[in-house]
């Protein structure tokens, strides 16, 4: 489950992904769309999240930063088998 990190109520806009940048404050960059590229990132709001490894961080429904354990690992898969060709 994730928990809440820290409260600041951004208002997203449509065509645009908001994520935690490497100083732990909100950027906001257009997505890309048909044969438009995207924009350049911009600073929406400093908060100065400290991250740590292990942890994603993302902005919830409420526009506000949470972060979730990273699943790592997960089931191992099978090996393929080798199928001989016919002659």
């Amino acid at each position: 489950m994730a928990t809440k990190v820290a409260k600041v109520g951004v208002k997203k806009e449509g065509g645009c992904l908001y994520f935690v940048d490497k100083q732990g404050d909100i950027s906001c960059a257009k997505m890309a769309r048909g044969n438009k590229k995207g924009g350049a990132a911009k600073k929406v709001a400093k908060v100065g999240v400290k991250k740590q490894s292990g942890f994603l961080y993302f902005i919830d429904k409420q526009g506000d930063i949470s972060c979730a354990k990273m699943v790592r690992g997960g089931k191992k898969k099978k090996a393929a088998k080798k199928v001989a060709k016919k002659k």
